[in-house]
């Protein structure tokens, strides 16, 4: 019996591992900013993220359902590298949420921090080609228990103009939540 639960126990971690590695070495945390160093037209978010935007978007559960869909209105100003971004959420069960964040760029390396009131520490990020990647810890609101996790923002410039978000969401490494939303400016 001791062989056998040995064994079993074994072959868990081993798979454990193996996801572990694969979607670290593979998967959607593999990516670099590098990778789109090249590819595509340039993304500075002091030109793509400014002025009135709109975003409409999916957050995924655990197991890749829905979980809720919004629509989110946002503004952007800069003065250089420093820019102020304001974003007020509705969701489709009626919440709603506001953010503001803080944002800077560093014009040499193209390496972003962010900060928000929801957001432990400082986000860091860096822009590079076509996809610009920002990583940060948020803390959920009260109402969605108050837990704090760890976000890997990929956000990906279309030749249009329109951007692609793609966000996953982790709690002691294992995936909770993913968003995909897209976001276009406002012609006014």
């Amino acid at each position: 019996m001791s062989l056998l639960f040995s064994t079993l126990l074994f072959g868990t971690i081993l798979a454990l591992f193996i996801i572990w590695f694969c979607s670290i070495k593979l998967g959607f945390l593999s990516q670099d900013p590098d990778h789109y160093a090249h590819q595509g037209t340039e993304f500075d978010i002091r030109e793509r993220l400014c002025g009135d935007m709109i975003c409409e978007g999916v957050i995924y559960g655990p197991f890749g359902r829905v979980n809720t869909r919004f629509v989110a209105h946002m503004h952007a100003k800069w003065k250089g590298n420093i820019g102020h971004m304001t974003e007020s959420f509705s969701y489709d069960n009626g919440d709603t949420l506001e953010r503001v964040w803080d944002l800077k760029v560093n014009s040499n390396d193209g390496l972003i921090e962010a900060t928000a009131p929801d957001i432990i520490g400082t986000g860091r990020g860096k822009q590079s080609g076509s996809g610009v990647r920002l990583c940060y810890n948020i803390k959920l609101p009260k109402s969605a228990g108050s837990y704090v996790l760890n976000t890997v923002d990929w956000l990906y410039l279309m030749e249009n103009g329109t951007i692609i978000n793609r966000s996953q969401f982790r709690k002691f490494g294992l995936k909770v939540g993913e968003l995909v939303a897209n976001m276009r400016k406002i012609d006014k």
